[in-house]
């Protein structure tokens, strides 16, 4: 069964014209001409990237998935093909709703009948993944709640492990075979896309998500968030708070209810990089499907966030590399844009800065010819990533998901509001996280982070202090006076060393407080 399909894989991508990724390692004319035979009257007048889309669409729901995740990986692709894969959706008909009623009720333990009130069969929504019904709680606390029910296709795991294990076959071929094979790195890709399905086929860690990001946003106006119903979800099946609202794509139904687009293309960018500077905990499926807007009076224009299946984190490290190459870029300090892949240790010691400079001075240059609501922060990323894997340099998979995540975003911005200056939005967001960085607003919030493990080290001082005097008492029991007396200079230097050392640092917190002050009030206006 694996070989058959393993060679429907193969024969769909000649079908399609894809004979460099099959065909490449075989340069002899007789197998090139049989493969013409075998696949007589195809037509390869279409582009090479909708080629590959239109058979990752005949190949079913799990490739469908694999060419989405491809198309973040600009870093690897081309850009026709990364385009045309952005384009793929899952256009999956829904399963049996006696299975999707059976598969809850087997994995909650207990009858639908007794969970909900109001069940409808006929799911709202149905994609590779999963479907969705509508329904309303029945008991507990939250009795009368409207409540969207997410449920898992039933039987996904094997054929996800089967389709997985084929594409690692593919992907050992391509790497074999393909001229370009080592260098877009099948395998890795493959893995990555292995363990990126899993997480979205663990429905308990979608809710988790979703329960954090709600939490993140529960002190603003700026995002509502389904509240997750734990008591009505597992890995199978997920229950979440109904929300009402308009997709973001239909801009005309939302200028009709009078809400104001272009404020609602700014607190969408206000959105995002608040996620991304101050949480580091960012929405990474932002496309118009995910995105509604809602229109009742309590809520009216606010944005609604769905589906956290896929979800970016950013570490603080993540976080100054890409603040600091921003701001470095609107300074058009390149040399600074080549240190930061230097010190961020992704570019190979034999890299000479110099030439990493230049690179980086050819791709951003030409943004300078343009107005900064003209500039794609998302395109600047991606043209960087491509010029650094000339250099070497090992993309992270978190920026390469954020770089993603940040064209979705320009795009519903720009298409609510085609004057939105990027820039002018995101840079409150830049400035404040330097100021949290390098202000003493940082320092104190990095000295409240380690005062507790002071708190426990303090208390051992007088201890360490005996047991020190303690050693010293042995030594001069055993005659050792003299390298006990040794000892207590070298402890009376290390001492007086320490001491220095404090009132020195004293003067550099108060000389950099000064320092950041003038600076930040020099650079940015602000104090």
């Amino acid at each position: 069964m694996r070989t058959f399909r393993l060679w429907k894989i193969i024969f769909t991508l000649i079908r399609f014209g894809l004979d460099e990724v099959v065909l490449s390692g075989f340069p002899q004319r007789r197998i090139r001409l049989l493969v013409r035979l075998m696949t007589i009257g195809r037509r390869l007048h279409a582009p090479r990237g909708e080629r590959l889309r239109l058979a990752l669409e005949s190949l079913g729901p799990i490739f469908v998935k694999f060419g989405q995740m491809l198309s973040t990986r600009r870093d690897l692709l081309p850009a026709d093909i990364a385009n045309e894969l952005a384009k793929l959706q899952d256009q999956v008909p829904p399963f049996d709703s006696d299975v999707a009623v059976a598969l809850i009720e087997r994995a909650l333990g207990r009858r639908i009948e007794d969970m909900y009130d109001e069940f409808e069969r006929v799911p709202v929504a149905s994609a590779s993944i999963a479907q969705v019904h509508f329904a309303k709680l029945k008991a507990g606390e939250h009795a009368g709640k409207p409540v969207a029910i997410k449920v898992l296709r039933p039987g996904m795991l094997p054929v996800l492990e089967s389709d997985l294990a084929l594409m690692g076959d593919v992907a050992r071929m391509a790497e074999r075979f393909w001229a370009d094979g080592r260098r877009l790195r099948p395998r890795e890709v493959v893995a990555e896309f292995n363990k990126y399905l899993h997480d979205e086929l663990d429905l308990m860690r979608e809710a988790a998500n979703g329960s954090q990001l709600r939490r993140n946003f529960a002190s603003t106006d700026l995002l509502m968030v389904p509240e997750m119903y734990w008591d009505y979800c597992s890995a199978t099946v997920l229950t979440m708070e109904r929300m009402v609202g308009v997709p973001i794509s239909q801009i005309e139904r939302l200028r009709a209810a009078n809400v104001d687009i272009p404020r609602l293309a700014r607190e969408g960018v206000e959105i995002f990089f608040t996620q991304v500077f101050r949480d580091g905990f960012f929405h990474a499926d932002m496309h118009p499907g995910n995105i509604q807007v809602s229109l009742d009076p309590d809520s009216f224009g606010r944005y609604i966030a769905l589906d956290f299946g896929i979800i970016g984190t950013l570490s603080d490290f993540d976080k100054n590399y890409l603040a600091q190459n921003l701001l470095a870029f609107f300074k058009r300090d390149y040399h600074r844009v080549a240190m930061l892949h230097v010190e961020s240790g992704w570019v190979p010691a034999k890299t000479r800065v110099e030439e990493l400079e230049g690179a980086i001075r050819a791709v951003c240059e030409p943004y300078f010819d343009k107005a900064l609501k003209d500039i794609s922060l998302g395109q600047v990323l991606m043209r960087l990533f491509q010029t650094s894997r000339r250099f070497q340099v090992e993309i992270q998979p978190q920026l390469v998901l954020l770089q993603k995540t940040l064209l979705n975003v320009e795009g519903l911005g720009r298409d609510l509001d085609p004057e939105l200056d990027l820039w002018q939005t995101a840079k409150p967001y830049l400035e404040k996280w330097m100021i949290n960085q390098i202000g003493w607003r940082g320092w104190y919030d990095r000295l409240k982070v380690e005062a507790p493990q002071w708190s426990k080290t303090l208390p051992q001082v007088p201890r360490l202090v005996h047991a020190m005097l303690s050693e010293h008492g042995r030594l001069r029991q055993g005659g050792q006076a003299d390298e006990l007396m040794l000892t207590l200079i070298r402890e009376q230097q290390r001492t007086n060393r320490l001491l220095r050392g404090v009132i020195v640092f004293g003067v550099a917190v108060g000389v950099g407080i000064a320092l950041t002050k003038i600076w930040l009030a020099s650079t940015f206006g602000i104090l």
